[in-house]
């Protein structure tokens, strides 16, 4: 017997709302993330009656809760999306777990409580960033994926520090219950498109239904994604992507161990190109958090600053980094990520060291500091999309030689799963060290450490990022 079709199946299964629904989802998660950041000092002062002293180790802890929650899940999260016959499941599910993690950090009144409240976005955001990547590339196909990747991450962007301009002025104006109010109307927006989305391997079987003679062609962009796939997977003279000298370094060995094949992608760190990308997906996100869990804090101290200015100092970063991410993603498609990696990087270390220049005072020192800030949003907005779309391009290469063994649909939600963790080690990582080394060394040292970071990660991302340089072919590094 022939099913009805659902309503709204030409829409509700096309890659604008699919990609759309995933990008949604992404920037709901980041924007809880952040939501919290500048009311998080004040809520554990106001409502659970903390020392001064004991503020800056616990806003630091509750944000390396989000993040090591999310390192713990998110392999589990990459292999329920490669191994599961539907993405939009384990989606919803993680939604979920978000909302109840917004209730939790609305009422609760101990630090236990909002560490469960952090674990739980952790364990959300493992599942939409793994499931939901997974879903773009099953949707858009490899050949599309870095500008689909590109366009996602400069909309995701605006989340992760448009957030604590907004958690700021709404704790000023409206208490919790208005920053919450705000978190539970974006929570509903995205439960209702993940609800609605109809993955196109299903949507497949109705056009086959109702146009057999076209061969599934209308609105089945799955299949046509699948078959390029198996087309580009098939390495040849004329493929541009691979040259066939330098096929034999993506050549998956014979005598793997028996874990490689349960994890395939775990092959691919052999690669530095990879190893190169992750490293700089971690300190991408150390960055980020720094700023979230020291920001507010040092706005506090140096300049009396309350929940609502100290949201409004990130509009500094913010407005940057909106316009410059597209534009840094425009020249990742165009020539690829070295450029802006290295030049990303590259502008971040006098940046930062130029923050050593932060200082109480009046009108003058904070209009300073907020163009100290600006500057960092330009080099954030830079930084945003080169890391991932560099493991993308490695990964897709081995998958491109080696077809039989890493599957017809590849390791690609493994990759994002080891991504996710990666980011997520990074927001870990990224309040306990900038919280640790502003209380020792104080605020303008600890950027000093963090430039140091930057000069080296933009060295790194010179030398493996990309194609080897020609001057480093020469002298063999």
């Amino acid at each position: 017997m022939r099913k009805s079709k659902p309503w709204g199946l030409e829409w509700r299964s096309s890659s604008l709302f699919i990609v759309s629904t995933v990008g949604v989802g992404l920037f709901t998660d980041l924007f809880l993330y952040g939501l919290v950041v500048p009311v998080l000092p004040f809520l554990l002062q106001d409502r659970l009656h903390l020392e001064p002293a004991q503020i800056q180790s616990h806003v630091s802890g509750l944000l390396a809760a989000y993040a090591g929650a999310s390192v713990l899940f998110s392999p589990l999260a990459g292999i329920i999306a490669d191994r599961g016959s539907s993405r939009q499941l384990p989606f919803l599910i993680g939604l979920t777990a978000l909302l109840v993690a917004t209730l939790l950090l609305l009422l609760g009144q101990t630090v236990a409580v909002l560490a469960v409240a952090r674990v739980l976005q952790g364990i959300s955001a493992a599942v939409v960033w793994t499931v939901g990547m997974a879903l773009v590339l099953d949707t858009v196909g490899p050949d599309n994926l870095g500008k689909t990747i590109g366009s996602i991450f400069g909309f995701v962007s605006i989340g992760e520090l448009a957030s604590p301009v907004l958690g700021g002025i709404l704790y000023k104006q409206a208490g919790y219950a208005g920053v919450f109010a705000l978190g539970s109307a974006l929570l509903l927006v995205d439960f209702i498109m993940r609800l609605l989305i109809i993955e196109q391997k299903f949507a497949a079987a109705y056009t086959r239904e109702d146009a057999r003679e076209d061969d599934g062609v209308n609105g089945n962009d799955s299949e046509s994604a699948e078959d390029d796939t198996a087309e580009n997977s098939n390495p040849s003279e004329e493929d541009p992507l691979i040259a066939k000298k330098e096929e034999d370094g993506y050549k998956v060995a014979s005598n793997h161990q028996k874990w490689i094949k349960a994890f395939p992608v775990l092959y691919c760190l052999r690669n530095p190109r990879l190893l190169t990308a992750f490293v700089l997906t971690m300190l991408q996100a150390m960055l980020l958090a720094a700023f979230d869990a020291t920001i507010p804090t040092i706005a506090l101290e140096l300049y009396g600053f309350d929940s609502l200015k100290s949201g409004l100092l990130f509009i500094a970063i913010v407005v940057p980094c909106l316009v410059l991410g597209p534009i840094s993603g425009w020249v990742v498609d165009r020539y690829g990520p070295k450029p802006a990696a290295v030049g990303g990087y590259g502008f971040l270390v006098p940046t930062l060291i130029l923050l050593r220049l932060v200082h109480p005072g009046g009108t003058a020192k904070i209009i300073q500091f907020c163009v100290l800030l600006a500057l960092c949003g330009l080099g954030l907005g830079v930084i945003g999309s080169p890391a991932l779309v560099e493991a993308s391009y490695v990964v897709q290469r081995y998958h491109k030689t080696n077809p039989e063994f890493f599957g017809t649909n590849g390791p690609y939600a493994q990759l994002y799963g080891m991504n996710s963790m990666v980011f997520s080690a990074g927001l870990t990582l990224g309040p306990l060290v900038s919280g640790s080394l502003k209380d020792k060394v104080g605020y303008g040292n600890m950027n000093l450490v963090l430039a140091a970071v930057c000069l080296v990660a933009s060295v790194l991302s010179f030398i493996y990022v990309g194609e080897k340089p020609g001057i480093l072919r020469k002298i063999r590094i």
